[in-house]
């Protein structure tokens, strides 16, 4: 049974290929220890952060709601759609990059 918890806890962890470059937080107060460890690695934290919370520990921090579900659902929709966002401004800026590396390399005719 603990083996089951442990794997419920922590099991998107070891599918993680290193580790990641940031750390976004719905509720500062309650994710504490991850934020914590987050600092110790210099992972920057971008968290929600309500009038009862402190956000001393967040590098970048959005004042909000972390209470109502409407809030966190629209929180984590608008991070989950920069994130890929800028995924592919990253792809397409990397698909630039090597057509102007190609044209250098190409021999002149």
């Amino acid at each position: 049974r603990e083996m089951e918890k442990l794997e419920r806890a922590l099991g998107g962890v070891k599918n993680m290929g290193g580790l990641p470059d940031a750390l976004f937080v719905i509720d500062v107060d309650h994710e504490a220890i991850a934020i914590k460890e987050a600092k110790n690695l210099g992972i920057p934290v971008i968290g929600i952060v309500d009038t009862n919370s402190n956000p001393d520990n967040v590098d970048y921090v959005i004042p909000g709601n972390d209470d109502a579900i409407r809030a966190v659902t629209l929180y984590a929709s608008a991070m989950a759609d920069a994130i890929l966002a800028g995924k592919e401004y990253a792809q397409s800026q990397a698909n630039a990059q090597a057509k102007v590396e190609e044209a250098k390399e190409a021999p002149e005719a």
